[in-house]
């Protein structure tokens, strides 16, 4: 089982993809705490009371990391180089505890690298809705994968299976809805 290589990425495809995750409050302490971010605003109940949002925000950069999650073993298990950047983090909307998070990818670019002739270059936006499906989470990606070994990549063969696991694309019809 693998993500795709850089050849099978298709510009403007959409993929929903399968997983859900209810975030708690577990979560938000324990990723907060390991990152060193003090903010009382995602730890203390009592200090959160007193703010716009009058209850404990979900630390964003935790949303940020699990949103951009979802789409690893669906198109990029094994056969992603490295991350080259993000651009365009926003989150549009709060997400508290007890909150369902889902996650869609749509490929905006891609192109050969010209520094290395075993990989290429995808733009990717990541995408994460709550349980109500408003979008609480939106970025660019840029991310070095590899080209297929047909193509000149040499990217081992993950498992030793080299089925893509990539599900069908989103049609015009769910898009819209």
């Amino acid at each position: 089982m693998r993500g795709l290589y850089f050849e099978e990425f298709e510009v403007g495809r959409v993929y929903r993809h399968p997983f859900t995750r209810t975030v708690t409050e577990s979560d938000n302490v324990l990723f907060t705490s390991l990152t060193m971010n003090t903010q009382p605003l995602h730890l203390d109940h009592e200090f959160a009371k007193g703010t716009i949002h009058g209850r404990p925000l979900f630390n964003s950069l935790f949303t940020l990391a699990l949103v951009g999650g979802f789409h690893v073993l669906e198109l990029t298990f094994g056969t992603t180089l490295g991350n080259l950047g993000y651009d365009k983090v926003e989150f549009p909307h709060p997400v508290f505890h007890g909150d369902t998070l889902r996650g869609e990818t749509t490929i905006l670019d891609k192109r050969e690298s010209r520094s290395r002739t075993d990989s290429g270059i995808v733009w990717f936006e990541h995408r994460g809705y709550n349980q109500d499906d408003t979008l609480v989470m939106r970025c660019t990606r840029v991310g070095l994968m590899a080209r297929s070994p047909e193509h000149g990549g040499s990217n081992p063969r993950v498992l030793g299976d080299d089925t893509p696991v990539a599900t069908a694309p989103v049609t015009s019809e769910e898009q819209r809805a």
